[in-house]
């Protein structure tokens, strides 16, 4: 029998020097045990009251979103920005959040479909699907039949009319109206609508009355006529393209009987229409604005209005000086705007920097797709993303975002249901896969062990803030 003073001494030896290890069962846990030890580091969500988007990633919980929920203390606007090289899901996450908002009665959505192929917009199968008949703006179809929106519309007001014809103008020319062709513009509105009653006013109206001006408006300037027909005449040139021109028969006539502005989804359909040229910011302003006094009215119903190719908006300063009204106007009328861009130095390196900047400045929220790194910076830099945000970025896959919600931030993969899923999907590449795995779920899976990873490492650094 071992002398006790000698085991008490070998006990407290290994004790000191750790010659001794402890053995310890195996742990076990559940799912909800892991969850509640990472949500104390985990952003929090926002809600559950809305429009499933899908799941955060390293959480696994699902996403809601819904910007008329979360208005106020969460969300200072309601508007929207989505950004993303194509073909990693913008498409998609706008035309399931459409039918989704749409399942509300108090909902209505307007879009501006810019792109498209076999000669229909993208959003067509949607409308089909809703009973809807999309309002195709197309310069080439004959004039008795195409669908014509008039910037003159009584509905607008007349400020409204002559804020419209100016950015037209101004748009087409590339720069602002000087105080004399801005003075022949409004001459010649003013005589039209004071003297054309029994029917609607219309674009011919104005540039005839530019190039044949009367001769009271000289006479109030006290100079002569000549000089009033030759400040209007430029003016009358830029106009005229939109009544005997390459864009004749979408705008120069009375506003077109029959578009149900009540109907849930109201569709624009501008896909005819080059998205290079000067044309289509030029239907963009004057949809807006037509919206803006038609569409938009102070009742309980809450809006949404969707752009696709909305950089054709944010970079022009004359567009977004109209659009950013409209923003504005909108907080009031329960109304969010959501712009589709696919870069974000497409803007705010351009000649709208300060437009541009105003407008991102109202969007609360704002979805990131992948981007190359350098992309990704940029938009970081501008939007103000936590560091592991952009980091991230450029690694993403199709399906997957960086969701910013006024300073909450999240991974989300959106999720689409087999019923959505041929809606929204219109490109076969999009649909057909002959790869086994799935490589969002082996994103998500590196993701997650790199998030662990800077958990250990720095624990500040992999909050979502």
């Amino acid at each position: 029998m071992r002398d006790p003073l000698s085991v008490l001494t070998e006990a407290f030896t290994s004790f000191v020097l750790g010659k001794v290890e402890t053995t310890r069962p195996p742990v076990r846990t559940s799912t909800g045990q892991a969850q509640a030890v990472y949500l104390p580091t985990a952003a929090p969500g926002l809600g559950d009251s809305g429009v499933i988007i899908g799941r955060e990633v390293y959480s696994g919980k699902g996403y809601v979103y819904d910007p008329f929920q979360l208005y106020g203390q969460q969300l200072p606007a309601p508007h929207w920005l989505v950004l993303g090289e194509s073909g990693n899901g913008k498409s998609a996450l706008e035309k399931t959040y459409v039918l989704r908002q749409l399942r509300f009665r108090d909902r209505q959505v307007v879009v501006l479909d810019a792109q498209g192929e076999d000669g229909v917009g993208e959003w067509n199968l949607i409308a089909q699907e809703l009973g809807i008949t999309p309002i195709r703006l197309d310069p080439m179809v004959a004039n008795d039949s195409g669908i014509r929106l008039n910037p003159l519309d009584p509905a607008i007001t007349t400020t409204g009319q002559l804020a419209l014809l100016r950015t037209i103008i101004e748009v087409a020319m590339g720069h602002g109206l000087d105080e004399r062709s801005g003075f022949a513009l409004k001459v010649a509105h003013a005589h039209v609508n004071e003297h054309i009653a029994d029917r609607q006013p219309i674009l011919t109206d104005i540039v005839e009355r530019l190039r044949h001006p009367e001769a009271e408006s000289a006479e109030a300037m006290n100079v002569d006529i000549d000089d009033v027909r030759a400040w209007g005449l430029d003016v009358a040139l830029v106009l005229d393209r939109l009544v005997d021109g390459d864009l004749r028969g979408m705008f120069d006539g009375p506003t077109t009987v029959g578009i149900d502005l009540d109907a849930p989804l109201i569709v624009f359909d501008l896909s005819h229409i080059d998205r290079n040229s000067i044309a289509m910011p030029i239907l963009m302003a004057i949809v807006g604005v037509w919206l803006e006094h038609t569409w938009i009215r102070p009742d309980r119903k809450k809006r949404i209005f969707l752009v696709e190719e909305a950089w054709h908006i944010i970079n022009s300063p004359f567009v977004a000086q109209l659009f950013q009204r409209l923003l504005k106007f909108g907080r009031r009328l329960g109304l969010s705007f959501v712009a589709v861009v696919h870069h974000l130095s497409d803007v705010v390196d351009g000649a709208a920097a300060k437009e541009a900047a105003a407008i991102l400045k109202m969007a609360s929220t704002r979805t990131v797709y992948a981007q190359k790194a350098d992309e990704a910076r940029n938009t970081g830099r501008v939007l103000g993303l936590p560091r592991w945000a952009v980091e991230i970025i450029p690694t993403l896959t199709p399906g997957i975002a960086v969701w910013d919600v006024n300073g909450n931030v999240q991974v989300v993969k959106h999720l689409i249901t087999e019923r959505e899923r041929p809606l929204v999907y219109t490109d076969r590449a999009m649909t057909e896969s002959s790869e086994p795995a799935d490589p969002e779920l082996e994103w998500e899976t590196e993701q997650r062990a790199l998030m662990r990873e800077r958990q250990m490492d720095d624990s500040p650094r992999s909050t979502v803030a």
